[in-house]
């Protein structure tokens, strides 16, 4: 049972996102683009840029990771938390981190993908928070093929619920 001072109970919510087309292990140079070598891609952590979730090659036939988190009912909408949403003004949001790793294993970041969850259908995020799961759609590479970067925005990025 809520009380008005505690608000909603969060309930859990697992996103899965799932990475098509992904642009290799080695990204030439090009016009605002370094080119970089053993690309790897995976989600960030919470003010964690060292600390990744799933690293995947570039070279990969897909990607998928699962994050477990909760979401609530707040006055604005669905809040969703969870140690790889990040919270910045603008709104909560997943960083997909592409980087280098080296010989070493020591992963470099180079650029990042930003899904928002303000960019989610509020119809489709409460259907998400009643089922449990959240599913985004998103090819890896943008139309050089170079790795995906900056906001990802719906259509590029199709956000459904699913059911478990």
């Amino acid at each position: 049972m809520e009380t008005p001072a505690e608000g909603p109970r969060p309930v859990p919510l697992q996103i899965h996102i799932e990475g098509s087309r992904l642009p290799g292990r080695s990204c030439p140079p090009g016009p605002g683009f370094a080119g970089y070598e053993n690309v790897h891609v995976g989600v960030q952590r919470r003010d964690s840029p060292g600390e990744l979730l799933g690293l995947h090659p570039g070279d990969a036939a897909g990607a998928r990771w699962t994050l477990d988190c909760t979401a609530a009912a707040e006055a604005d909408g669905v809040a969703v938390r969870g140690p790889y949403v990040q919270n910045r003004l603008g709104g909560r949001f997943v960083y997909l981190s592409w980087g280098t790793v080296d010989g070493d294993g020591l992963f470099s970041m180079f650029r990042r993908a930003k899904l928002m969850f303000t960019d989610i259908d509020a119809a489709v995020l409460e259907a998400a928070a009643s089922s449990g799961h959240l599913t985004a759609r998103l090819p890896l590479s943008d139309a050089e093929g170079r790795p995906r970067c900056a906001r990802v925005r719906p259509p590029v990025v199709q956000w459904s619920a699913t059911a478990p």
